[in-house]
């Protein structure tokens, strides 16, 4: 049995063992799936903390403007716009600064319900159109939350297996130390 293919068996005839490759080869013609396909094809950014917070709270309150101008402040359409941005903020922070994104989700979630809230009578009746707004919505908040805090779970428990898997570098041979110096005997000093 020559080859070396998938779950075939290599060795020599008066050979004491015998060697099986599972899974080492492709299997031919099989493609991934569609959804695997499309989601190669997106954009992977790498945006560092302030970067994901920023493109977050940009996303929703363009989405707050939106929903203000097209549905009237539609919560349901807003809530449900923040659940992709919630989940792209996770996919896109890069691996340094995860903890970011579960951070920055809840805070876009703030800037974005500030065009759908309908306060009125200034400062005071807007902020308190924002905190009703906050605590009406909060299950769309804390879904949001919850999914980019999994994405950035999922994604930094794959790095720990990938970096523990990887071969460690070599260090390099730590430098020979200078000769300490003997201190003077101590008593009468040296003329």
């Amino acid at each position: 049995m020559e080859g070396g293919g998938a779950g075939t068996a290599t060795g020599t005839a008066t050979g004491a063992a015998t060697v099986y490759r599972v899974g080492t080869a492709p299997v031919a013609g099989r493609r991934p799936a569609p959804v695997v396909q499309a989601l190669r094809r997106l954009p992977a950014p790498r945006l560092t903390g302030l970067g994901a917070g920023l493109f977050a709270a940009a996303a929703m309150l363009v989405i707050g403007f939106l929903d203000w101008l097209l549905l009237d402040g539609s919560p349901l359409a807003f809530g449900l716009l923040f659940l992709p941005v919630s989940a792209l903020t996770a996919l896109w922070v890069r691996t340094a600064d995860l903890v970011a994104a579960p951070i920055a989700v809840p805070i876009a979630f703030a800037v974005g319900v500030v065009p759908i809230s309908g306060g009125t009578g200034g400062f005071g009746g807007q902020a308190m159109a924002v905190v009703t707004a906050l605590a009406v919505h909060a299950g769309w908040l804390y879904g949001g939350t919850l999914i980019a805090g999994l994405i950035a779970s999922v994604r930094k428990a794959r790095d720990m297996t990938r970096r523990r898997r990887r071969p460690a570098a070599p260090r390099p041979a730590p430098r020979p130390r200078p000769a300490r110096r003997e201190p003077p005997p101590r008593g009468r000093a040296p003329r």
